[in-house]
């Protein structure tokens, strides 16, 4: 079934997004059908980015939002269908060039063991590199400021695997700005951190996005989502059954439809995002 995620008017060779999203796609879906092992996880959905904000795309369990973000990544293979990377069809372009164009930072990503944060950055300069270009001053200029961006620089020389989790996760989101990339997905980026943590590795996505960077999120916790975002993508079985700025998206019978949940939707005492509230059986 397509999904219900609004229309736009076309301009330049780039994908209309939905309403009010003020812009065309640098990264879109066009009718993707993808799955595993014979079974189907998302069919025919068409879906558009909106350049400039923050999107998160929610859902249950096993609705294929990581699924998504993976297709819209190229490390899914669509059965049917087409992702277009500013205005490309991505599967055509090289796997360096993608890269130079898309960072991406996966569920619980691994560093090699003993691997300096330092080195794990400069990682993020390969694509960059060639048996023409080899490391350069340029590149070593681009890692100091990925370092000093995401607030790891006096960590350089540390080990990654001896980091805590949000020491960790700003330095993977450290290496994917080595890329030079103003274009990144997350996929849940927030896993196994604490709420501080959490807060704090949001505080820095925001800041990129405040810097120029579309975001591309994959969040379990509604309210951290709706608190850090510009656009929600709701997912259901595959489909996309809304999209839009959070206060025009959640409400208690979204909420429902989307994860059986029973909530009030409340205003948040700061900003303009929602607040949900879920209800259990001892407190209603």
């Amino acid at each position: 079934m397509k999904s219900e995620s609004g229309t736009g008017a076309e301009s330049g060779t780039g994908t209309p997004v939905g309403p009010g999203a003020g812009g065309v796609a640098r990264l879109a879906a066009r009718g993707v059908t993808v799955g595993y092992g014979g079974r189907t996880v998302i069919d025919d959905l068409d879906v558009a980015i909106p350049p400039g904000v923050i999107t998160t795309i929610i859902g249950p369990n096993g609705c294929g939002k990581s699924t998504l973000l993976r297709t819209l990544t190229r490390l899914l293979k669509p059965a049917r269908g087409t992702v277009v990377l500013d205005g490309d069809d991505i599967a055509r372009l090289r796997t360096r060039d993608v890269a130079k164009k898309l960072g991406l930072l996966p569920q619980a990503p691994v560093a090699p063991e003993g691997l300096t944060v330092a080195d794990l950055v400069a990682r993020g300069r390969h694509p960059h590199q060639s048996w023409l270009r080899q490391w350069s001053s340029d590149d070593a200029d681009v890692v100091e400021r990925a370092l000093a961006m995401t607030g790891v620089a006096d960590l350089a020389d540390r080990p990654v695997d001896s980091l805590s989790g949000g020491q960790r996760q700003r330095v993977w989101i450290s290496m994917t700005l080595a890329q030079g990339t103003d274009l990144l997905l997350l996929d849940e980026p927030t896993t196994y951190l604490d709420l501080a943590h959490a807060i704090d590795v949001l505080d820095l996505v925001d800041d990129l996005h405040e810097g120029g960077c579309t975001v591309v999120m994959v969040l379990h916790d509604l309210n951290l989502a709706t608190r850090y975002s510009d656009n929600l993508i709701v997912m259901r079985e595959g489909s996309i059954l809304a999209q839009g700025h959070p206060r025009d998206v959640i409400t208690a019978e979204l909420l429902h439809e989307a994860f059986g949940l029973r909530a009030q939707v409340i205003d948040a005492p700061v900003g303009d995002s929602p607040i949900i509230v879920p209800l259990g059986r001892t407190h209603v």
